[in-house]
Order: structure tokens, then C-alpha cells, then sequence
């Protein structure tokens, strides 16, 4: 089955500025090219995990002024095209993942994630299914710096969004739903008149009014790479896992970072 992924890339990157380029080509860790290492920007981790996870086709959400992006990736990633879309404004994630709606063909899964992150496992959103709107969660000890996602079993309850005393320490990385969801959600936002700025605080109103949404605990580590600290905590974690592969080990737990977004590195050990 064919899959859009969704790179919300129109962002201002105002956290971790000034930066001479796009926040999203941030070169974060190395890769090999042809037995060459060479820098790895942030953004192409979200792109790889999206097509382990399914994805044949990616759509980058772009403000006027990110034309490097465009020119970093070019039309493909490897064998997989890339499109852009032009957002106007950077108005919120809603608005930015909407702008994608003339590209979204049919009931197609669409998967989105947040191009300044890097998060392990790489498959991640193979766990979760085409059919339901559905979260990819990764436990923190600090999930008021994120959306928190409540859970009843494995239905999602409540979206709390960046709230002082979450009730859930768990928090989306990324999210999956099939077209035919993407479609009912936009129209969602629409009738209340693009308020959103959150996905989570739309989410919300789409369960209250009778929708329905999962998420699976498969998350291992989640580093957000939008400040200084949190580059630093990415590129220890990717140290990390150069050294020890696989990621945990037998009775080796996982790892989690808020990224520093309350001025401090704080990257913990959390046991799942």
C-alpha cells in the first residue's frame, strides 16, 4: 500500500537561531556515502524512519524563505520522491500538515513527524496500524516540555498539551492515520476556524465528538534537537548507539531527552 510521509518543515527554528541555513539541515551525527562519511542533516532521520516505516513517497512542508531544503534533498531521497509544499505562514503543526492536503491521494495512511527530533527504533512506525489514527509514544521524565499522550489500555483518552503536571509521562514522537482520517481532521479544523495550533488540542476535539485513536508504547529514545542542549544530548545519543548496537542491550534501558527545553541537558535513563 502506498504512504505519504508529512515533514513539517515551515518552522522559524527560533530556539536554537542564529543558524545560517534551515534548521532542518542541522548536520547532526555521520554517514557513510560510497565509503565517504559525511555530515547527516537532522531532518534526514525523520525521512529515513518514515520509509523504513512504510513510506514511498514524502512531502516537505516548506516557508518561502527554505529553498536550502529544496536544493539539500533535490527531488528524491534515494528511490523515494520528494514534493514541497509552500506554507505561507508558520501558523502552528496544524496548518503546516494541512498545507499537504493537495498532494493526499486517496485513503492512503499518511505519516507525520517532526523533522528537528531524532528517536530510536528506526522502524518505529511500522508498529503501527494503516486503518485508526495511531501514536508512536517514548516514555520522558520531564513530558511537561511535550504532548503527553492519557491512555485508557491502548485507546487514546486525551491529548495534554505542554500542561505544567501531565498525567502521563508518555509523549508522541510521531503519528499515523489513514487519508480517510487525514481528510476528517482537516475538515475538523477547518469548522473551527483554523484555531488549532496543536494537533493534540484538535485531536482532542476529534475524540470528543465520537473519533477514535491508539498508540503504541514502542518508542526506546527521543531527542528533541531544536536547542543547543538537546544538539548535544542527539549527538551523545547517536554516540551511544554507534557504540552499542543493538540500542539496549539485554537489562540496558532505553533512553529519553527532552532536549533541554528547560535550559538544562537532562537526558535520562527510563526504564519502559
Amino acid at each position: 500500500m502506498s504512504m505519504w510521509g508529512i515533514v513539517p518543515a515551515a518552522g522559524r527554528g527560533s530556539r536554537i537561531q542564529p543558524l545560517a541555513f534551515s534548521k532542518e539541515l542541522l548536520p547532526v551525527g555521520s554517514r557513510a556515502d560510497g565509503g565517504i562519511e559525511r555530515p547527516c542533516a537532522v531532518s534526514e532521520y525523520l525521512v529515513e524512519r518514515m520509509i523504513r516505516g512504510g513510506a514511498d513517497k514524502v512531502c516537505f512542508i516548506i516557508s518561502p524563505g527554505k529553498s536550502d531544503i529544496m536544493e539539500y534533498f533535490g527531488a528524491s531521497y534515494g528511490s523515494t520522491p520528494i514534493v514541497y509544499v509552500v506554507q505561507q505562514r508558520p501558523v502552528g503543526l496544524c496548518d503546516a500538515v494541512f498545507s499537504a492536503d493537495p498532494v493526499i491521494d486517496g485513503d492512503a495512511p499518511v505519516a507525520i513527524g517532526l523533522p528537528d527530533t531524532v528517536w530510536f527504533p528506526e522502524d518505529g512506525l511500522a508498529a503501527l496500524p494503516n486503518d485508526v489514527l495511531s501514536y508512536l509514544l517514548f516514555p520522558v521524565q520531564r513530558p511537561e516540555f511535550f504532548d503527553a499522550v492519557v491512555l485508557d489500555g491502548d485507546r487514546v483518552r486525551e491529548i495534554q498539551v505542554k500542561q505544567p503536571k501531565p498525567s502521563s509521562n508518555w509523549i508522541w514522537g510521531a503519528f499515523k492515520m489513514p487519508g480517510s482520517v487525514f481528510r476528517e481532521l482537516r475538515q475538523l479544523w477547518l469548522a473551527r476556524q483554523g484555531t488549532d495550533e496543536y494537533f493534540g488540542t484538535l485531536v482532542n476535539a476529534y475524540l470528543a465528538q465520537g473519533g477514535q485513536a491508539v498508540a503504541v508504547k514502542a518508542g526506546q529514545a527521543y531527542v528533541d534537537v531544536g536547542t543547543l542542549h538537546g544538539y548535544r544530548a542527539a549527538m551523545s545519543l547517536l554516540e551511544e548507539i554507534r557504540d552499542r548496537s543493538p540500542l539496549a542491550d539485554a537489562g540496558a534501558p532505553p533512553l529519553a531527552s527532552n532536549g533541554g527545553r528547560d535550559g538544562e541537558l537532562t537526558q535520562h535513563a527510563v526504564r519502559t
